[in-house]
């Protein structure tokens, strides 16, 4: 086996994350190797200026299905993006750079911000959030813990 792998944690196909500096205490992700970019649901994005630096406000439903549980956010604005959408289509998108908390380790990743309403997961986790950090065994799923019903209406009252 590889030694560089040993220090890499293990995940599945989707995976329980948080943005701490968001006030996202918990989000599924779907584990994407093909997509570059990770990216968050994110609905009434508005771009406004702070001491001089752009910044993004923007309303967050971190749960699937479930519309009434929403978390403003606001973070500085580092980039915008055309991201090709798995079904062809590209999109301009805010991106920001974000603590991710993953498996009890934290670090900083660029996240683009769009309506994923339509998706499966309110969260898409990208190969460059993962990049010398992460293997992935996509037959397993929540492989650093699940989250019961009532641990998210606690995390989220």
């Amino acid at each position: 086996m590889n030694q560089q792998n040993d220090a890499k944690m293990i995940i599945g196909s989707d995976e329980w994350c948080a943005f701490p500096s968001l006030n996202i205490p918990a989000i599924k992700a779907r584990i994407d190797s093909g997509a570059k970019t990770s990216s968050m649901h994110a609905i009434n994005i508005v771009r406004f200026t702070r001491d001089n630096e752009h910044w993004v406000r923007f309303d967050v439903h971190p749960l699937q299905k479930n519309r009434k549980v929403t978390v403003h956010c606001e973070a500085a604005l580092v980039d915008h993006r055309v991201i090709k959408s798995s079904s062809g289509d590209k999109e301009n998108r805010p991106v920001i750079r974000v603590a991710l908390s993953l498996g009890g380790i934290t670090w900083d990743a660029e996240v683009t911000l769009t309506n994923r309403d339509s998706m499966g997961y309110r969260m898409l986790l990208g190969r460059e959030a993962m990049n010398g950090r992460i293997l992935i065994d996509p037959q397993g799923e929540c492989l650093l813990g699940e989250k019961s019903k009532n641990s998210l209406q606690e995390v989220y009252k």
